[in-house]
């Protein structure tokens, strides 16, 4: 069936649209014109900024002017990530939509409902002529996923509200409040190439089957990181099989846990059962021990074409230790709020190639001062390695404010609805709050959204019977907005 005859209509509409235009992150121009095309269609006052973020304004209804202003915000990029058995260009193709049971997936790829189920809501309100509501901005930013340059790059001004509706949390009843701050770290190592002896052997080793996810949403799943299984296994090949890297690859995106993992090796003819035997029990180890989160996970080594060239097994062997060292996962708990990540780092990215090892890690912390240790920490494991560090793109938190209006507002609107309270939450993610919040102080923000599973992964899906919730709440939430004091 055809997404766009779910319920409510009105929104699944926008989504099923959204799906045929390609937006990964970075590449969302065609997007982005579609939603200024589209905000100009319905009359209403349509701005791009220089970085292509949109914003869209809507009068308030009669009767409602004296509300204060709600900014509802959302991000038009969407992370490219599919099978690896899958044919897709994120930059051309559509997303292929199915629903099974309660749920909308993609077919093989990244579904994009992080966050085009906010963007379809925002379109929704826009559109609609049946809501009660006091003035509207809607704030679409790009490249959320891979820098959060629409929200750094958003000019302060441009915007009337006092209001953030913050549509990217992933958790139908329940209201966030709080977000952590991250850090890109990127590690590279230099090498030159020797020639492969003439009594080795070429293989291929793959990790694959792994659940890969969100790093900061499924980063405390207990999920297992492709690239560190992959050094698990290379260096007891080193060391027990005399193994050279040709080369290796793990993962594609800072902020999805990587799922697949490959390497290519030679050892000498006269070790290849050696090595198998060493990949076999790993695999075995890493099986048992993961047997509960990466139930498809799978290992396997098989014979390749002899390569003629190998990466400095010097260089290689120190790539590989420090890869092996590097912390990854969640370092602490938070003392403030029960069951939240405080620190975390994912080791993102392994990718060699044209003279040089590069690593990509993104750490992520509700506390500032314990996101630069955990930096330094980290840069101390590949400085000792002779590596180069750059620490890089850093992004505040978002410090929870509990005596908020709309927070205040939004308790009491979803118990009338649903006769229960939402549960109050910070998030173990980069929202944008902490960003926009830095240009615009006077902002009183909250984030909600429909529940959302495995996002920035092939499994990713949304569940179809938050989303109504989701909007009978936000528009119920727009009739009672705050009285301007």
């Amino acid at each position: 069936m055809s997404i766009a005859n779910l319920n409510p209509t009105r929104v699944w509409k926008h989504f099923e649209s959204l799906t045929q235009i390609p937006r990964p992150s970075k590449k969302e121009a065609k997007a982005v014109a579609f939603l200024e095309n589209y905000g100009k269609s319905l009359g209403l006052e349509t701005i791009k900024d220089e970085l292509g973020n949109i914003i869209i304004r809507k009068p308030a209804t009669k009767g409602m002017e004296n509300r204060k202003g709600i900014i509802l915000q959302a991000h038009i990029d969407m992370v490219p990530q599919k099978n690896s058995d899958k044919v897709h260009d994120f930059e051309k193709d559509s997303i292929q939509t199915r629903v099974v049971d309660e749920w909308v997936y993609a077919t093989g790829t990244t579904l994009g409902a992080d966050n085009g189920m906010g963007v379809a809501v925002a379109m929704a309100v826009l559109e609609a002529k049946d809501l009660v509501h006091g003035p509207i901005e809607v704030l679409i930013t790009v490249d959320e996923e891979t820098g959060m340059t629409g929200a750094r790059g958003l000019k302060h001004g441009i915007l009337k509200g006092d209001i953030l509706i913050n549509l990217d949390s992933e958790d139908e009843g329940e209201l966030y409040v709080g977000c952590a701050g991250g850090l890109d770290a990127t590690a590279t190592f230099k090498y030159t190439t020797v020639a492969v002896p003439a009594d080795y052997v070429g293989l291929d080793l793959a990790i694959t089957g792994m659940k890969g996810g969100h790093s900061g949403m499924d980063i405390v799943l207990g999920r297992g990181n492709a690239n560190k299984a992959l050094v698990r296994i290379l260096l007891p090949l080193i060391e027990k099989a005399d193994a050279m890297i040709s080369s290796f690859e793990g993962g594609s995106l800072r902020n999805a846990i990587p799922r697949e993992s490959f390497a290519t090796i030679a050892v000498p003819e006269s070790k290849v059962a050696t090595a198998k035997k060493i990949v076999s029990k790993h695999f075995k180890e890493m099986k048992s021990e993961l047997s509960a989160h990466e139930p498809t996970l799978n290992v396997e080594i098989k014979a390749a074409k002899k390569p003629a060239k190998a990466i400095d097994p010097v260089v290689a062997t120190k790539a590989v230790k420090a890869i092996y060292a590097c912390p990854n996962g969640v370092e602490r708990m938070s003392d403030a709020m029960p069951g939240l990540v405080e620190t975390s780092n994912n080791l993102a990215i392994v990718k060699s190639g044209n003279g040089k090892i590069d690593i990509k890690c993104l750490m992520r912390s509700s506390v500032d001062s314990a996101k630069d240790v955990y930096a330094s920490s980290l840069k101390s494991v590949f400085d000792l390695a002779g590596a180069e560090v750059k620490l890089t793109g850093g992004y505040p938190g978002w410090k929870p404010n509990m005596d908020s209006d709309i927070l205040a507002t939004m308790k009491t609107i979803y118990k009338k609805l649903y006769g229960k309270e939402p549960e109050v939450k910070a998030i173990h993610a980069g929202l944008e709050c902490g960003i926009l919040g830095g240009t615009y102080p006077n902002w009183d923000m909250i984030s909600c959204g429909p529940t959302i599973r495995s996002p920035h992964s092939p499994d990713e899906r949304v569940n179809i019977n938050t989303v109504e919730k989701w909007w009978n709440y936000i528009v119920a939430v727009l009739k009672d907005a705050p009285v301007k004091k």
